[in-house]
């Protein structure tokens, strides 16, 4: 005497990170059930429903070959039609399989994730830590001068600086899906090239691609712990995956523009009236000649940097691959720091235009901003406070509260706590790179003295930080924090 089963699908560990398993009284039914298993990757197979149907036929072979089969023409109509599918019909037959599947279009806001099928953990990257790291360190140059296998001409360089990521992209840089997890799809419109000056642009024209030294880096991170689920789930966080963490920017551009309106800025106070008490607070009217300059530099100086990180994020992904081949890396959000944003605002309860300066700060959009990408919309920007190599980083949210605060402001990173020069009086880069190795933290650097200025201990306290931000209603909540596994550094 047979008994009947309960159809049902299982997920279970696999080379290629999981794998799926239908199970039915007949092999049609075991076929469906398979396919919902598949679903199940993606969302809650029961969120779906079935508006739209969807003909499958795949033709007679062996049965394992025919299962390899029905689930790739699943993944293929979804794919291609944007669509996910929560209910499967299956007849197997002479003439092979003929099925149906039945679902709707995605929709963010209630098909959420449920497994990361792509996503890397933590001891993937043990396993293969020393050779990932040095495989960082040389694709992707760092330190001061740092130089790269990019070179730009007039042209390009123009391009680019008006073209930010969207340019990168272009040029095979990455993906067009990245665009819509950037900060201005990935372009700052108003941008003028003219007004960068040729000392600034050579120095840009060999350093795409690079990290710079002081404290920019790239961290391969660990999800150490998750405090809000739904917002971490709707961020692809998960306690023990691996991400990648870049901060940099746009490298000796932007400095020497920098460098070049100070100077030009405290020579022409005098002319606009303006007493300084301070050389470093150099400003000029906004619709002044200068003033219009410099916003068309500087709009130029953030596309060189949003640019940049794309081309580091497309070399980090090429070395990923090289040691995992079948994983993919989206991205969760790109956001500058350092910038003038013209927005508007309210003041005193009158919508204004306003240049929100964020020096040491990025923007921080709560939920339901029509900046962000939708995927992102309910949920608001990720805020993501970078901590030191040596502690941890933090994701948070963004608030409706830091609208009315600080025109939708968030710091972006823990601070010094201490010059560079007394970090070198403390600390030799050597210690610092051993004790963080004994704690399963690898460091590679081109600069003994640029580890020991950036020692964990001379900075702020990140965790501090963090409840300070989110206490005070800059971010909306603590989401995940993120501890370092390797760091790449100049």
């Amino acid at each position: 005497m047979m008994t009947a089963i309960t159809p049902h699908w299982e997920h279970f560990e696999h080379m290629a990170d999981i794998g799926v398993r239908g199970v039915g009284n007949t092999p049609a039914e075991a076929f469906e059930q398979a396919a919902l298993a598949l679903t199940a990757i993606v969302t809650d197979p029961t969120r779906v429903a079935p508006r739209e149907r969807v003909p499958i036929h795949c033709p007679p072979a062996e049965l394992d070959v025919l299962l390899v089969d029905w689930l790739n023409a699943v993944i293929y109509e979804m794919d291609t039609r944007d669509l996910l599918f929560g209910a499967y019909r299956v007849r197997l037959g002479a003439d092979g399989l003929t099925g149906e599947a039945r679902g709707e279009p995605v929709d963010p806001a209630r098909h959420r994730p449920a497994v990361d099928v792509t996503g890397l953990h933590a001891d993937d990257i043990r396993a293969r830590q020393a050779e990932l790291a040095d495989l960082l360190a040389y694709r992707i140059p760092a330190g001061v001068g740092s130089k790269g296998a990019i070179r730009l001409d007039d042209a390009e360089m123009d391009a680019m600086l008006r073209g930010g990521a969207a340019w990168a992209v272009a040029r095979g840089w990455g993906v067009a899906e990245d665009l819509t997890r950037i900060e201005e799809r990935g372009r700052m419109e108003g941008a003028d090239p003219g007004q960068v000056s040729d000392r600034a642009k050579e120095r840009q024209r060999r350093e795409m691609g690079t990290l710079g030294s002081g404290n920019h880096y790239l961290e391969v991170q660990r999800v150490a712990a998750v405090y809000d689920e739904d917002t971490a789930e709707a961020y692809g966080l998960r306690v023990d995956e691996v991400k990648v963490a870049i901060h940099c920017g746009s490298r000796g551009l932007g400095h020497q523009i920098g460098t070049e309106y100070l100077r030009r800025m405290v020579t022409a106070a005098g002319q606009y009236g303006i007493t300084l008490p301070d050389r470093e607070l150099a400003c000029a009217p906004i619709d002044s000649p200068l003033g219009q300059a410099y916003l068309g530099a500087m709009r130029a100086a953030i596309n060189c940097a949003l640019a940049n990180r794309q081309i580091i994020t497309h070399l980090a992904r090429q070395a990923f691959a090289q040691l995992f081949p079948d994983i993919d890396m989206p991205l969760l959000y790109d956001v500058s720091h350092n910038t003038c944003k013209e927005e508007w605002h309210e003041v005193d309860g009158e919508r204004r235009r306003l240049f929100v300066h964020r020096k040491g700060a990025t923007r921080a959009w709560p939920p339901g901003h029509p900046d962000l990408p939708e995927a992102l919309r309910p949920w608001g920007q990720p805020v993501i406070i970078g901590g030191t190599m040596g502690t941890a980083s933090w994701v948070l949210a963004g608030s409706e509260r830091s609208m009315a605060l600080a025109w939708g402001s968030a710091c972006h990173g823990a601070g010094r706590a201490m010059s560079r020069r007394q970090a070198t009086r403390q600390w030799k880069g050597r210690q610092v790179v051993d004790e963080l190795a004994a704690r399963g933290i690898l460091v590679r650097s081109p600069s003994w003295r640029g580890v020991a200025e950036e020692a964990p201990g001379a900075y702020k306290d990140v965790e501090a930080v963090v409840a300070a931000a989110d206490q005070a209603g800059l971010a909306r909540r603590r989401v995940a924090r993120l501890e370092p596994m390797i760091v790449v550094k100049g």
